[in-house]
C-alpha cells in the first residue's frame, strides 16, 4: 500500500502549502493527494507536478491521508521528500 511509505518516510510534508513548496523547489519525490479534496485546492499542486514530473498517488480520504501523516484531522496532500 502506498500510504504505508508517507507513514515511514522520515522527511515529508503535509499540506497543500507546504507541498507545493517542496514541489516547487524539487524537494518532493512523490506526492499523495486526497480525491474527496477540494479541486480549488489542490488543481495548482496536481499541474505542478504533471510539469515537473513527479509521481502522484491518489489517496480516497483526506481522513486516511491525515493518518498517514499522524495527525488527528484531515490532510488535502503531502509529500515525500526526497532525501
Amino acid at each position: 500500500m502506498p500510504l504505508e511509505r508517507l507513514k515511514s518516510a522520515r522527511q515529508r510534508t503535509v499540506g497543500t502549502k507546504q507541498t507545493l513548496k517542496a514541489v516547487e523547489k524539487g524537494q518532493a519525490k512523490q506526492v499523495f493527494v486526497a480525491v474527496d479534496a477540494d479541486p480549488y485546492v489542490i488543481n495548482p499542486l496536481m499541474k505542478l507536478c504533471e510539469e515537473k514530473a513527479i509521481p502522484v498517488v491518489n489517496v480516497d480520504t483526506m481522513e486516511a491521508l491525515g493518518q498517514a501523516c499522524h495527525i488527528k484531522v484531515g490532510c488535502a496532500s503531502a509529500a515525500i521528500m526526497a532525501e
